[in-house]
């Protein structure tokens, strides 16, 4: 019987110990919803009205497939490519303007320019940069 008894001391001792500590949570939660509520609304506002699309390794239906998704919800896309990659860029963006030419969409500016770059072996190169904007 005293095993009984023990038992029933040590679920009170945990009952009491468990109520001791949500009285005081309490209060100290209530300020930091309060905190994060003018934060909630400022990141709808901040819709991105463009997205920046790398030309990499992949193959050009990727990229073109992946610039229609996007030309579907923004109303600007940016498709960048830099050094031999630049010719892949102009693909993309050729092959959305003829194939799609019935959708309406435009290459609304072009931007050249030149990066320079660090190589491995620890010498500065200048590579070259373009920037096709698409758009409906």
């Amino acid at each position: 019987m005293s095993s009984n008894s023990d038992a029933s001391d040590i679920l009170d001792e945990i009952l009491e110990d468990s109520k001791k500590p949500e009285s005081t949570p309490e209060p100290e939660s209530t300020p930091e919803p309060e905190k994060q509520i003018p934060k909630k609304p400022f990141s709808p506002e901040e819709k991105p009205t463009r997205k920046l699309i790398m030309i990499g390794v992949k193959p050009l239906v990727t990229y073109v497939n992946s610039t229609l998704m996007q030309l579907s919800t923004l109303p600007t896309v940016t498709i960048k490519a830099r050094g031999q990659r630049i010719t892949q860029a102009v693909d993309v963006s050729q092959f959305i303007m003829k194939r799609m030419h019935s959708i309406g969409y435009r290459i609304s500016d072009v931007r050249i320019s030149s990066d320079s770059l660090e190589s491995r072996d620890g010498k500065t190169r200048n590579v070259s940069t373009i920037e096709i904007d698409i758009s409906k």
